[in-house]
């Protein structure tokens, strides 16, 4: 492996372990077993082998959701049920992967002010509007009209999950399950008069 994917390997640590804001470029090459100018060489500074590191992570992060939404084989065809398990798959990605989604979180704070973390995760983002909005609904033929279906149900999917993320990450005794999350969304439509 090469001085880069080492620095990479050790700039996710020291993410994990630091989180972003305190992370030096000592803390990396400690973590890495490389030098300081191998950061400027293969990257230019630090916060682009941070920022590398972190898409790295969210990509990772992608991966674990595609696979908590991805319907098991023999799953269960009534939907409340099928949004119950779904969901509770993903909220169990909250204690399986604590530091990941940390990372994640951490992530979104940054991006303010470095152009090409945003770019990544607003990409990331809009995949996973996709995804969301493909688990739980049947996309209309029409091209534009499915386009405008997956922006609308994927960001308000999106907010929820993002929501629940937070929720678990500052409290996760009083986080709501993938049943809560389920009967508040059953709920909220048995409610969608009050919308028309």
């Amino acid at each position: 492996m090469g001085h880069r994917e080492e620095l990479l390997d050790g700039a996710a640590q020291c993410l994990y372990e630091k989180g972003f804001g305190r992370t030096t470029a000592r803390d990396v090459v400690a973590a890495s077993g490389t030098n300081l100018a191998s950061i400027g060489y293969h990257f230019g500074s630090k916060d682009a082998l941070l920022t590398e590191a972190l898409l790295r992570a969210t990509t990772a992060w992608g991966e674990e959701l595609d696979r908590a939404l991805a319907e098991p084989p023999g799953g269960p065809t009534d939907p409340q049920r099928r949004v119950e398990e779904t969901w509770s798959r993903v909220v169990g990605l909250f204690s399986t992967q604590r530091r990941l989604w940390a990372t994640h979180v951490e992530a979104l704070a940054h991006a303010e002010r470095l152009p090409e973390l945003r770019a990544k995760l607003a990409e990331a983002q809009r995949e996973i509007r996709e995804g969301l909005a493909l688990t739980f609904h049947t996309l209309p033929d029409d091209p534009a009209a499915a386009d405008r279906r997956v922006h609308v149900l994927g960001s308000v999917y999106q907010a929820l999950l993002t929501g629940l993320m937070v929720q678990w990450m500052v409290d996760p005794d009083t986080a709501p399950s993938g049943v809560d999350i389920a009967e508040g969304l059953r709920a909220i439509a048995d409610r969608a008069d009050a919308f028309a």
